[in-house]
Order: C-alpha cells, then structure tokens, then sequence
C-alpha cells in the first residue's frame, strides 16, 4: 500500500470508512468484521469512525465499538492502525442528525469515546459538523484542550469551509492535520477547500468518495468518463474515482466507506492505477 501523511503519522493513501457497518441497512457483525480485517490484511491503516454511527438512541458508538472488536480480533499489528473518530454530531433515535458543538459536550463525548476504543488517547480526533447555534471557535477550542490534556493525539475538523479551516487551524496553534468533506465525482463543492489543504499541507480525506459512480445509470451519462477509462485499463470505475481523487493532491486520503470485503478490496487497488495526465483532465470535465 502506498503511503500518505497525516500530521506526523504515515498512513496507507486509502483508509475505510466505518459508517455503512452501523446505520440504515448494515450487515451483521461477522460480515462487518471480515470487512474490516479485509482491509487490514490488504494494508489499510486508516480507519474513520464516529460515536453518530449507529441507528438506535441507545447504542452510541456502536461503530467505534465494532471496530474496537475487529482491531482485537485481527491477526496482524493493530498498533499500527489509525483509528479517527468524530465527536458533535448525533442520532436521536428517529432517524433524523442533530448537532452539538458545545465545549462540554465535545469533551464529554470525546471521554466516551476513549472507552469505547479502549485507548487512551484517540489517535485522530475530529469536531464532526459545525453547530450554528455555537460560535466556531467554542468546539475547536476544546480540541486543543483535549490535545493539550494528551486525551488526544491529532485534531481534524469535518464539513468544514475555508473560514473554518484557516480559523481551526489558528486556534490550535497551526496542529489541525486533517479536514473531512465531502468529495466525489458527483459533489465538487469541496474543491477550493482540498486546494487549501494542499496549500497547508494538511490532510485532505473524501467522505462519499464514490458518490455519483454507483448507478449504472449515471455511469452510462454524465459521468460515462469514468466507465471509459475504466474500460482502457480493465479495471471498475470505483478504482478509477479513487485514482483520480489521489491524482488531486498528496494531501488527499480517500475513506470509501464499505460493508463487503469484496468491495474494499475492489477499492484498495486503486493506489496501483496510474492514470495519465489527459486521463485526470478528461475527468475532471466530467460531470
């Protein structure tokens, strides 16, 4: 696996996102498990995470807690894995996403956190969506606590615009490593952010990096770019999405989210495609 950074922490340039094994329509446990150890056993050592992904009110962190069980049930060196969770965000019960940016809050959720991963300090820890109800600068405040205390060890922001970038990153005196936006084919909104990452040379990570690629309908139209490449090189069009996301910048650190080993491993070869110059610009007029 080719290797990217994070702050000073060196990680596989495709990571694994957690979300799928706990919400709406997840596997069972066992499925979710062989996924995870999948990934591993392909070179993943990124894994991201969040206490909002679960479905129930009364099962928070069910997916820090499934993938605390597969880092312990995996055969290989789990001290190597990064595990980046995320803290503000939060599921009623109904189906519905609130957020809470609150100092208290953040903190408090970063405590249960810890448990949940059974460590002591989170590895990479991220404020998961901005709050409108609290001024910005009241949650990033507390990770640079949390980051003073030792509680954790990197700090990250999610969902975040330019403003908010630059302002985290002051507030914590120049230690914000990574940013998590949304990023794909079909939603390139976040394109002026992963431009300023690169600027910086903090972690830019895609959620949803394969948005738009998975209808076999848009493969066929706006974005039939991607299956044509795909064809010229045998290989799925998701390799190609993730080839040419890495093409962006060496900041960029895609996290497909997955609940079938099969598919992770489909994704994780993308490190391996190198796409030509023409190639890259041809996609990025698609769409």
């Amino acid at each position: 696996m080719q290797k990217r950074r994070i702050g000073d922490v060196e990680v596989g340039a495709i990571g694994l996102g957690g979300m799928p094994m706990s919400i709406e329509g997840r596997p069972d446990e066992e499925r979710s498990i062989r996924t995870i150890h999948a990934a591993l056993d392909a070179g993943v050592t990124l894994i991201d995470t969040a206490d909002a992904y679960h479905i129930g009110a009364d099962e928070v962190g069910h997916n820090e807690s499934l993938i605390a069980k597969a880092l312990a049930s995996w055969s290989g060196d789990s001290s190597s894995v990064l595990v980046a969770t995320k803290g503000g965000h939060l599921r009623p019960g109904d189906g519905s996403w609130t957020v809470n940016g609150h100092a208290d809050y953040i903190k408090s959720a970063c405590e249960a956190s810890l448990k949940r991963l059974g460590v002591d300090a989170i590895g990479l820890y991220q404020y998961h969506r901005p709050d409108p109800e609290v001024d910005y600068a009241e949650p990033i405040e507390a990770l640079r606590d949390l980051l003073d205390a030792g509680k954790i060890r990197m700090a990250g922001i999610s969902n975040a615009n330019l403003d908010q970038i630059r302002q985290a990153n002051e507030i914590l005196g120049g230690r914000l490593v990574s940013v998590q936006n949304q990023f794909s084919p079909s939603f390139r909104s976040s394109e002026p952010e992963l431009e300023l990452c690169d600027e910086l040379g903090i972690a830019f990570l895609p959620w949803s990096p394969l948005g738009g690629i998975t209808s076999a309908a848009d493969l066929g139209s706006k974005f039939a770019a991607f299956k044509e490449v795909a064809d010229a090189h045998g290989v799925s069009p998701q390799q190609v999405c993730l080839a040419w996301e890495l093409a962006k910048s060496p900041v960029v650190i895609p996290i497909p989210g997955s609940s079938r080993p099969e598919t992770i491993q489909d994704s994780l070869k993308a490190v391996d495609l190198a796409l030509s110059p023409d190639e890259v610009l041809k996609l990025d007029d698609a769409g």
